[in-house]
């Protein structure tokens, strides 16, 4: 009995202090901090805000019905799944963006869902990741050889600077620290803006809004808010913060930021709205059936670009880091065979190339092919 009591002792001890180490860990500023005060009232009065959390418009469960977080988990880690990474470097090109005359339109994507924009005059960025890794635990998630060929150094001053949401590979802790002084605005959901101003952003900077709000920025460039099926989190409290998707309306162009989104019906009011669409960027990779609510399938995003009714569709979020049971080129291959039927015109860049927003008919290799 004795050894019993003993051995309940001893596995007690460790498990506070297993919690102990993880309360600790999670104090770090990377974690970043919940709404409070006054900005978790002005929260609460949002119609997307219910019992403590935003919600999605349709019942958006993370994962599946029949499916469980623990048969995920056991798949990712240890089902024999054929999900190769690339075994040698990403083909990448280096743009010098700090010398692009303000006259051009282009696009540069940095890989998954990081990407400047240059449109009218006008210099965006989204969701920008330059740290290596899209996990606040060390040495995990980290990016695929030769994709990190940018740094925040490369990069001129931002005016617009949008966050989809603030998940670790969208919203990212070290490159948003050191953005703060080459970013004139920041735009992003609801309860976002509290993560950014205890990281040291000023709150007159931020432009932070709820679901099927418009923004007046300079003369000619409107963005709408428009929703997205996803959820939000950093820590062990989810959807504390609002996820999004926008529609940029520039003098000359219309452009739908997707985030990250499961399909829904969504797509097809932002299209009967705001369509024709000039690009549409959705995501596309780090997807699964079992959480399709929250990530398309290949064959989702085509259907969702026809719903926003776009002209051209940019696939992202793949080719930089491995979030899901699938090989590293997958998306790229399935989406480009699914789109012999659909007939949308593809961008589909190495990373760093310069995608020539005003150029419909610019074409571009399929760099994924025959990559080890």
């Amino acid at each position: 009995m004795k050894i019993f009591y003993k051995t309940m002792l001893i596995t007690l001890i460790l498990i506070i202090v297993f919690v102990a180490i993880i309360f600790l860990y999670m104090q770090q500023p990377k974690f970043g901090q919940v709404p409070s005060g006054a900005r978790l009232e002005l929260i609460k009065k949002s119609p997307n805000y219910k019992d403590g959390k935003f919600v999605n418009f349709s019942h958006t469960p993370q994962i599946v019905e029949d499916a469980s977080y623990a048969s995920v988990l056991y798949d990712y880690f240890f089902k024999k799944i054929d999900r190769k990474s690339p075994l040698e470097n990403i083909p990448t090109i280096k743009t010098d963006l700090q010398n692009l005359s303000r006259k051009e339109d282009v696009l540069v994507w940095f890989g998954h869902s990081s990407y400047f924009m240059q449109i009218d005059g006008k210099r965006m960025l989204v969701d920008p990741v330059f740290s290596g890794s899209v996990s606040p635990v060390p040495r995990t998630n980290k990016s695929f050889k030769g994709t990190d060929i940018y740094t925040v150094g490369d990069l001129p001053e931002i005016d617009y600077l949008f966050i989809t949401h603030d998940h670790y590979d969208h919203l990212d802790y070290e490159t948003i620290i050191k953005l703060k002084t080459k970013t004139k605005k920041v735009i992003c959901g609801l309860g976002v803006g509290s993560h950014l101003e205890y990281w040291g952003y000023n709150p007159q900077n931020i432009i932070e809004k709820d679901w099927h709000d418009s923004i007046s920025l300079d003369s000619g460039f409107t963005v709408y808010t428009t929703p997205a099926r996803h959820f939000s989190g950093r820590s062990l409290q989810s959807s504390k913060t609002l996820w999004m998707s926008y529609v940029v309306q520039t003098p000359t162009m219309k452009i739908f930021i997707g985030g990250d989104s499961g399909y829904d019906t969504h797509y097809a009011a932002i299209g009967e709205k705001f369509g024709p669409i000039d690009l549409a960027i959705l995501d596309n990779g780090q997807f699964d059936s079992t959480w399709r609510y929250i990530h398309h399938l290949p064959e989702e995003v085509l259907k969702a670009a026809k719903d926003l009714k776009t002209k051209r569709l940019f696939p992202v979020h793949n080719s930089k880091f491995d979030i899901a049971n699938h090989s590293w080129d997958t998306p790229l291959i399935q989406i480009t065979e699914l789109n012999k039927e659909a007939h949308i015109p593809l961008i589909t860049p190495m990373i760093g190339e310069a995608v020539l927003l005003k150029d419909d008919q610019q074409q571009f290799k399929q760099w994924w092919v025959g990559r080890k």
